[in-house]
């Protein structure tokens, strides 16, 4: 058994790399934008939950595991495609991954039954990691100095990606139908494979490694590298939080006493808006060293959050706030995390973010099936209590931080 230790895994992971040339703004926001239309086909179904599960007559514990079917399908794609992203050029891998997940979108759309939707939110959410494989490449473009602010920028794209694609998808459906929503989507993605062929450069990490070598090399990572393992610790209980919520928030509003449609339901997405903000002041926050402090004031709105959302789930005002509470919490927490990891390896950013991201969206499986379970059983009260476990988790590990950060640094 290897000796835990915060060294690097192969000495040059770490050696002195040249000065990347940094990045114009029309780069960063073709990145941000990218990023966002990805990672917006995983969510656009949040809203829609009731829609189909109408259309198919199916009970709401069904009807929410399609929410789980596309974490799982990113959960694998990460494991397995966004690997490549230090073996192949970036590019090439954007264009073919845009092109996947538009094809499974056409499926989405057209699904006779449950079980090809379900088969078709596996494959979008797999290729929907191409907003990580952007990440990662942002952070590889990035200069030192300007990295946490670079990350911040394009992650502001993809939490924005994020909350806009409940309020677009509740606002077409309700004008046309939930097939539609797919439809669009599929065009704008396809749109960004078009796009990326253009705009983004040519851009491939040095070194030979294989493809079963760099699978093998992540498990590595996660064994040798302590900071890699607390911060994959908090991405798995900050998303797991936050899909807690969104899972079932669609029941909630859709019955009493809100009974609100698809359209008003969406708008919940433009509530946690907020979130996209974050991202920018925890990636300035991160570039001058203050990730503790971040770390325990964004876990500690997140425990805030479902608290309140357990004490007034029938109160307007108070579940206004609780989004906002959760969405500046998680993506403020998530920021911090991304900051830490992109330091330890700078040849091996996709796969530290492979860790990172499958700890993530196993937190987000787990949050979603546990919510979609509970809800359907025992209601709200149970659903919040779930989330409150989440929150809580977090913030007793990062009361901590400050302490723990100090014993690395004299290491």
């Amino acid at each position: 058994m290897p000796e835990m230790t915060d060294r690097p895994i192969a000495a040059p992971e770490r050696r002195q790399l040249p000065t990347p040339p940094g990045l114009a703004r029309r780069l960063v926001l073709v990145l941000a934008v990218a990023t966002g239309v990805a990672v917006a086909n995983n969510y656009y179904a949040q809203p829609l939950l009731e829609a189909i599960r109408r259309s198919f007559h199916s009970g709401p514990g069904e009807a929410g595991l399609i929410v789980t079917a596309a974490q799982i399908g990113y959960a694998v794609g990460l494991i397995f495609l966004l690997p490549l992203g230090d073996l192949i050029e970036r590019r090439r891998l954007a264009v073919v991954m845009s092109l996947v997940c538009a094809g499974g979108l056409l499926a989405y759309a057209a699904a006779p039954d449950m079980g090809v939707l379900f088969a078709a939110a596996v494959l979008v959410g797999g290729t929907s990691v191409l907003a990580q494989v952007l990440v990662a490449f942002a952070a590889s473009l990035a200069r030192e100095a300007e990295r946490g602010r670079i990350v911040g920028s394009v992650m502001s794209g993809l939490l924005l990606g994020i909350l806009l694609a409940r309020t677009v998808a509740g606002y077409i459906a309700q004008a046309s139908s939930w097939r539609v929503v797919y439809v669009v989507a599929a065009g704008l993605t396809a749109l960004v494979g078009l796009v990326s062929y253009f705009e983004l450069p040519r851009f491939k990490e040095e070194g030979s490694l294989s493809y079963p070598a760099a699978l093998s090399s992540v498990l590595q990572l996660f064994r040798n590298e302590p900071v890699l393992r607390r911060r994959s610790f908090y991405g798995f209980l900050s998303f797991g939080a936050f899909s807690v919520l969104w899972t079932t928030l669609a029941f909630l509003l859709s019955g009493a006493p809100y009974h609100y449609s698809t359209g008003t339901i969406g708008l919940f997405g433009l509530v946690g808006a907020a979130g996209a903000g974050m991202a920018q002041v925890g990636g300035r926050l991160a570039d001058r060293g203050h990730q503790a402090l971040v770390t325990l004031v964004t876990a500690a709105a997140i425990l805030a959050a479902f608290v309140l959302l357990s004490a007034a789930p029938r109160d307007l005002a108070g579940l206004v706030v609780a989004v906002i509470l959760l969405d500046l919490g998680c993506q403020g927490l998530h920021i911090s995390n991304q900051s830490e990891i992109y330091k330890l390896a700078p040849k091996a950013r996709s796969r530290v973010n492979a860790v990172y991201m499958t700890s993530y969206f196993i937190g987000g499986t787990v949050g979603s099936v546990g919510a979609a379970l509970c809800y359907g059983a025992a209601g709200w009260g149970a659903t919040a209590g779930i989330g409150m476990g989440f929150g809580g988790a977090a913030f007793l590990v990062s009361l901590g931080e400050r302490r723990y950060s100090a014993r690395r640094a004299t290491l």
